[in-house]
């Protein structure tokens, strides 16, 4: 490997973000981890070729002509698991049985994923598939040779070409480099319709002759009833600190995937979040709850345990914004104390009503394959990963081994003493939903099984199509993402402080909220917004 890419690698290794399991928006894999595997990575020269196998065998495979290879080829894959046996579970077996290649996961928790990705990226001495580096990073070392240009391979993958250059072209639009190389492959449908939002204690609602809130002064309403009945309490609590701004911003007309940064769809331009008039109106209102008692003080220093006392005993909050899994995880903490314990999912607030669009695709957990001789193996792997077929082995199984088919759903005749089937489950028994190996999804899977509650929060929102849309995908320069992080890291800093002080500081208003638009230009705000309209300018030639 050259000096310079060497350089490159290591430069690389300050941006590396610290990984969230299913990303930010899919929290019910919280606490897995794992510890690394025995390395590997040479092709087998010795073994006996791979059977051939039944076209027809295992499903829809999108084109693919299984085997993969006509001899049997080690990869070695980085993933993020807890489990230390990774090499000896079912989904290893099976895709060797498949395909003829054998993977040698490399595993670690995600406490250490992101400083091993680190330590491995600086070293020069990648895995043959791994993930954990932005769409932007994979371009710098993409265009140094260290992994491959996907776009050159598309004769030999069916899948990735229906999927992200026929049916969604705009993913090469805005994954790929200015000469139009894409080196990260995105994952796609694995996103729920619904994964946060508000929620509300219906028990005490009810007991109380409150109704469920239609709308921002309902739910104002709402709390001061609420405030009335438990004058001790706080109604709102909130555990999300700074991230309460963005995640109520939506209800504001002034959310996005790229926040504070969003797309206004009417005036078809980029704005600044923290200096709209909306983002004031929203300071406003919390500002009117504080200081009427309604939100609890804590709301920017509040733990997770504290949050959760809070939400779970002695009447101290009733309405807060979370991960939807929340609805029965609290139930199940307390209904041996309070089986009347009922947590509901309530309507957006905010004057659009809207809540956040998830991404059907989402490159936040882009997969790279690295420029070595094991590529085409590992390109025709995540290919037929991909394929309904892959889709469903990485996700569900093996039918008739592993699962068998009811009503349309994945169900586990192995797993009956289990209480619970879900997707950390599966990942111990069998190794399916590993992040970083997930490509795609079948929907049957039970990560799509809903509880009675997490299944009204999807019909309620789905039913009101509430959904605020979803911003443009934009594809900067190297300068411009680099400017963007440098005005960005500066930017956050200063709108936390001004939006914490506004709502807390009674002496804060109209003034305050003028001094920091100027104080905001200032620091970037203005230059920020040029080049994202300038991307988007792009952007839109490209249409």
């Amino acid at each position: 490997m050259s000096k310079k890419l060497v350089s490159v690698l290591l430069v690389l290794t300050m941006f590396i973000a610290v990984l969230a399991a299913c990303g930010s928006n899919n929290s019910n894999k919280e606490g897995k981890g794992g510890e690394e595997a025995p390395a590997g990575n040479q092709t087998n020269k010795g073994s006996d070729p791979a059977p051939a196998a039944d076209p027809n065998q295992y499903g829809d495979t999108g084109g693919l002509k299984l085997p993969l290879v006509d001899k049997p080829t080690t990869i070695t894959w980085m993933v993020v698991s807890e489990n230390t046996n990774l090499n000896d579970k079912l989904i290893v077996k099976e895709i060797e049985k498949r395909t003829g290649i054998k993977i040698n996961f490399q595993a670690y928790s995600p406490a250490t994923y992101s400083d091993k990705l680190k330590v491995t990226v600086a070293s020069g001495k990648l895995p043959d598939i791994f993930h954990g580096l932005t769409a932007a990073e994979l371009k710098k070392i993409g265009q140094q040779k260290a992994v491959v240009a996907i776009n050159e391979y598309l004769d030999m993958l069916p899948n990735f070409k229906k999927l992200y250059v026929d049916e969604n072209p705009w993913v090469m639009k805005s994954y790929s480099d200015e000469g139009g190389n894409i080196y990260t492959w995105p994952v796609a449908n694995i996103n729920r319709d619904v994964n946060h939002g508000f929620m509300y204690r219906k028990d005490i609602f009810d007991k109380l002759g409150i109704k469920e809130w239609t709308n921002t002064e309902e739910f104002y309403q709402a709390l001061k009833k609420l405030k009335e009945a438990y004058p001790d309490s706080y109604p709102y609590a909130s555990k999300t600190k700074d991230f309460i701004f963005r995640d109520w911003s939506y209800g504001w007309g002034i959310g996005g995937a790229s926040y504070p940064a969003y797309y206004d769809e009417n005036a078809k331009v980029w704005k600044y979040a923290t200096t709209q008039p909306e983002h004031k109106e929203m300071l406003d209102f919390m500002k009117k709850m504080y200081n009427e008692g309604l939100l609890d003080p804590e709301f920017i220093t509040d733990t997770t345990d504290s949050w959760t006392a809070k939400m779970t005993t002695n009447n101290k909050a009733f309405v807060t914004w979370d991960w939807i899994g929340r609805l029965d995880l609290f139930y199940n903490q307390i209904k041996d104390q309070n089986p009347e314990y009922d947590l509901r999912y309530g309507t957006p607030v905010g004057p659009t009503g809207n809540g956040a669009t998830l991404p059907k695709i989402d490159p936040n957990f882009s997969i790279a394959v690295s420029n070595n001789e094991n590529k085409e193996a590992a390109l025709k792997l995540l290919d037929y990963l991909t394929s309904p077929s892959g889709a469903t082995l990485v996700t569900m199984g093996v039918e008739g081994e592993t699962f068998m088919m009811d009503n349309d759903k994945a169900v586990y005749p192995e797993l009956t003493d289990v209480p619970l089937v879900d997707i950390s489950v599966l990942e111990e028994r069998y190794g399916l939903w590993l992040q970083g190996m997930y490509v795609n999804s079948d929907r049957r899977s039970v990560y799509y099984n809903f509880t009675e509650k997490e299944q009204e929060a999807q019909d309620k929102r789905l039913n009101a199509n509430t959904f605020e849309p979803a911003d443009p995908v934009l594809n900067f320069t190297d300068e411009e993402t680099a400017q963007i992080a440098e005005i960005h890291t500066t930017l956050l800093k200063s709108a936390s402080e001004f939006n914490a002080k506004y709502i807390l500081d009674k002496s804060y208003g109209d003034k305050q909220w003028q001094d920091w638009q100027k104080n905001a230009e200032k620091q970037g705000a203005a230059k920020l917004i040029e080049i994202f309209n300038a991307a988007q300018q792009r952007y839109d030639a490209n249409n």
